[in-house]
């Protein structure tokens, strides 16, 4: 729409000759209106009007020229001809930017000036571009705002009225741009603006039914103005416009006005009583007529965002008529019809009713889609299906929705991508579902969506992960799929639900030694311990990933806390590197055992394993010219396996639990040098030993059964691995000066008068200087033993 200026739009008593722009200047064309002859007034107002007309260049020279301010003045004259051109210059003007803002620097007393011309006696032209002006300013909050102060809304709503198209259309566009503001849309009610609205639906021009329903679906967010619409029957105007396919083009509007009624569950009642909601059910099973079908199943999932609708429509037996539907040949409908799904089983009532009528395998069907809308649609109402629902989630795994989940995982939907991890991980917490979920590659396709960078994918990415790597198996195939890099990556996230459940995911997976290694050299370690500083980044499981990391790395543990309680239990292949501070990463034995040998403290390991020695047969098989890498292993410490069959033959044959510490005490120091008096210590050359140890074995790590003179540090860690290994108990703790002991529990020898036994009491054990003395601890353990 819109008006070109001709002949026929002035009486005849009023025309002139057009005033040629080629002939004037615009500079010369502006001073003209400041004319005090009429006739000049009109022909420089037309003249500007065909000169803005030309583009935005025009618009915004004249605005430097100064013809705002007189066009502003003219719109009140006198005349009835210089207002409607002046109009009609100001109206093509206020289009441009620069135009806007001048204008806003004296809106109170042009808007004003403008809805003044709104009146009945105005003729279509002036009220055209009058309404034009008002559609460029009312984008604007403080021109909305003047508008509604100036009473124009209510001159705006008769105009809806107006013969003329163009006025209609200008009116509608400046309400619709008003009723953004919650204050507008009650008023429109208020000052009777419905049944114009509605008598716009039936209009011969798309763009004002489009205008006309988006307004209708501003202010029907209103509740007063949903009564209003109802009373006028707009409710069925609405059904009328979703039930005729000619109006494809109106449908989307038309349905949100339809979801604003339907989101009120009184007006859904009223709705209900009056026929309108069977009439809606209707139209889902209108033959041959997908698009009527598939809006009518729209608003449906509108109407169930509301709990108390969902119980309405379930009265309504409404899960019978979509589990129907999902069997439609229609993608749309099918599409639709899966939202609806999503929508109505948030409902407990609803969710068991889709399981009882089977529409849980018709859902799952649906993934086989080509189209990745169906697809997307059907795993959301798989996610709402299985919430809170074992049963469900068993009705999707027999459905065999496994399979196919973990293929939508390698998707480029990210909410369908998302949905599927989520639906996975409800169906995983079943035990005997998790391995059918793993041998269908769940972890291999979890490892690529590691790597997105959508949030809600991480999230139930690695959620899907936490539950899966219970599982022994899929711990080990997360560390030979390279997944465990990217998880250990995502501890940089500073989205807090992403590292939340990233630290969920990684104290799963640090369960065993193995895992917890690996997860040790992507740096692991070193970002949980400045989560965990951070006052805005820690969390719960970030301190339980950092417990459950350390619990699997006791040679991390005790290197970096300096301490090992008496469930920390020592087994081959852990060593004592001294002590690390936060930040620094612990180097594994076998990258220390590479190192050159050096002037430090050696690395103490422990190792009873029997060395692997390779048969004629193997060396046979050896390609010529390229050998094979030979893999590193630990040195063979036969001493230190003569010492654990010592100990389990010698110590466990004795019957009381103080007699067993204080023997395993004593043979713990025979094999390290024997007992050394207090004022001798500086006598006793373990340095020296421990150094030619590392000059004979041309090594930085010593086996501690190699040892034959042992400190304090060699005798605490050699008794807690014999105390392990023999199924006694006690910690290793690290002090200051080099002073390191073990702590045990003993119950008393006297039980209460109840039978049972007297809290137990802890002990330092001696194995330096008076092997086998047990030394309460009465005062702090550093203390007890420095006075050793």
């Amino acid at each position: 729409m819109g008006r070109k200026v001709k002949e026929s739009d002035t009486p005849c008593k009023e025309t002139f000759e057009p005033l040629l722009i080629e002939g004037k200047t615009p500079g010369t064309v502006v001073l003209l209106l400041n004319s005090t002859e009429e006739e000049v007034l009109a022909k420089a107002c037309e003249a500007i009007y065909v000169f803005a007309e030309k583009g935005d260049d025009n618009k915004t020279s004249l605005v430097g020229l100064g013809a705002l301010e007189p066009l502003c003045q003219l719109i009140d004259h006198n005349n009835e001809l210089v207002r409607r051109k002046a109009f009609m210059a100001l109206g093509i003007l206020a289009s441009n930017g620069d135009v806007k803002n001048a204008l806003k620097k004296d809106i109170s007393t042009v808007i004003p000036s403008i809805i003044k011309r709104l009146s009945a006696e105005e003729d279509a032209v002036t009220h055209e571009f009058a309404t034009l002006c008002l559609v460029s300013l009312s984008v604007d909050y403080v021109c909305k705002a003047q508008i509604f102060d100036s009473k124009g809304l209510l001159p705006l709503i008769q105009l809806l009225s107006s013969p003329d198209p163009d006025v209609k259309k200008n009116s509608l566009e400046t309400i619709f741009n008003l009723v953004q503001d919650y204050k507008h849309r009650q008023a429109v009610h208020e000052l009777g603006g419905i049944p114009p609205l509605l008598q716009l639906l039936k209009s011969d021009f798309p763009v004002i039914q489009h205008l006309a329903l988006k307004t209708l679906q501003n202010v029907t967010t209103d509740k007063d103005t949903r009564d209003a619409f109802r009373e006028q029957q707009g409710f069925e105007q609405i059904l009328d416009i979703l039930s005729n396919a000619k109006f494809n083009d109106l449908h989307d509007e038309a349905l949100e006005v339809v979801a604003n009624c339907l989101s009120d569950s009184e007006y859904l009642q009223m709705i209900h009583k009056g026929g309108g909601l069977t009439r809606l059910l209707e139209f889902v099973h209108t033959p041959n007529a997908p698009g009527i079908q598939s809006n009518a199943v729209k608003c449906i999932a509108r109407a169930a965002q509301s709990s108390e609708n969902c119980e309405l429509l379930h009265e309504q037996n409404v899960e019978k008529v979509l589990v129907e539907l999902l069997s439609a040949a229609d993608v749309s409908v099918k599409t639709a019809t899966c939202k609806a799904v999503s929508a109505t089983s948030v409902h407990a009532a609803s969710k068991n009713r889709f399981r009882d009528l089977g529409g849980i395998p018709a859902v799952v069907q649906c993934l086989n889609s080509e189209s990745l809308m169906l697809r997307e649609a059907a795993t959301q109402a798989l996610l709402n299906l299985t919430h809170s629902s074992q049963l469900n989630a068993l009705a999707v795994y027999e459905a065999g929705a496994d399979k196919i989940l973990v293929q939508q995982l390698y998707g480029s939907n990210l909410v369908t991508v998302a949905n599927s991890a989520a639906i996975l991980r409800k169906m995983a917490s079943q035990e005997f579902i998790l391995p059918r979920i793993l041998s269908n590659g769940a972890i291999q396709a979890l490892v690529e969506t590691l790597k997105s960078t959508n949030k809600q994918v991480l999230i139930n990415t690695t959620q899907c992960l936490a539950v899966l790597a219970c599982d022994k198996a899929a711990r080990e195939e997360l560390r030979s799929t390279g997944g465990l890099q990217p998880l250990v990556n995502l501890l940089h996230s500073h989205n807090k639900d992403v590292l939340h459940n990233a630290c969920l995911a990684l104290k799963v997976c640090a369960n065993d030694e193995p895992t917890s290694l690996e997860i040790l050299k992507f740096g692991a370690l070193e970002m949980l311990l400045e989560i965990n500083q951070s006052v805005s980044r820690r969390n719960n499981y970030s301190k339980l990933a950092l417990t459950c990391l350390l619990n699997s790395n006791i040679s991390t543990k005790y290197s970096l806390t300096g301490h090992l309680t008496m469930t920390d239990v020592i087994r081959d292949g852990f060593y004592d590197a001294g002590k690390t501070h936060a930040g620094q990463r612990l180097l594994t034995l076998e990258e220390l055992s590479k190192q050159p040998v050096n002037q430090q403290q050696p690395i103490i390991a422990i190792n009873t394993a029997v060395k692997k020695k390779k048969d004629n047969k193997q060396k046979d098989e050896t390609q010529p010219g390229s050998p094979a890498e030979v893999p590193w292993q630990m040195m063979e410490d036969v001493p230190l396996q003569l010492l654990v069959k010592e100990a389990q033959e010698v110590i466990l044959s004795l019957g009381d639990d103080g007699e067993r510490y204080a023997a395993l005490a004593r043979l713990v120091s025979e094999a390290m040098g024997g007992a050394v008096e207090m004022e001798k210590l500086h006598e006793f050359q373990w340095m020296l030993h421990i150094s030619e140890l590392k000059f004979r074995l041309q090594s930085n790590v010593v086996p501690i059964g190699l040892i034959r003179r042992g400190s304090y540090g060699h005798r605490a860690l050699l008794f807690k691995f014999l105390a392990d290994c023999i199924g006694m108990s006690c910690t290793l703790v690290r002090g200051e000066y080099d002073r390191v002991w073990n702590e045990i529990l003993l119950f008393g020898v006297n039980p209460s008068a109840d039978g049972s036994h007297s809290q137990p009491c802890r002990y330092i054990v001696d194995l330096m200087h008076q092997p086998g003395r047990l030394l309460r601890t009465n005062t702090p353990p550093a203390e007890q033993y420095q006075a050793i």
